[in-house]
């Protein structure tokens, strides 16, 4: 399974990061890496709550992360 994350800039200057593949996963940051940073950590704490809780199988994952422009 593949996740990519999401960035744009809110109109207040802050970035907001999301991983659409997983619901819940939403993080703000006062730069987009920093909103993307924290947008990986959330998403592989989801994963791994919903794998302790035998939410969902084990699988073979691959987050991709589009370089800054």
């Amino acid at each position: 399974m593949n996740f990519s994350i999401e960035c744009e800039q809110e109109v207040d200057g802050r970035w907001i990061a999301e991983v659409p593949q997983l619901p819940g996963v939403l993080c703000y940051g006062k730069t987009a890496n920093d909103a993307r940073s924290k947008a990986e950590v959330l998403a592989l704490r989801a994963m791994a709550e919903r794998l302790e809780q035998s939410e969902s199988p084990p699988v073979e994952i691959s987050i991709s992360i589009p370089l800054a422009v």
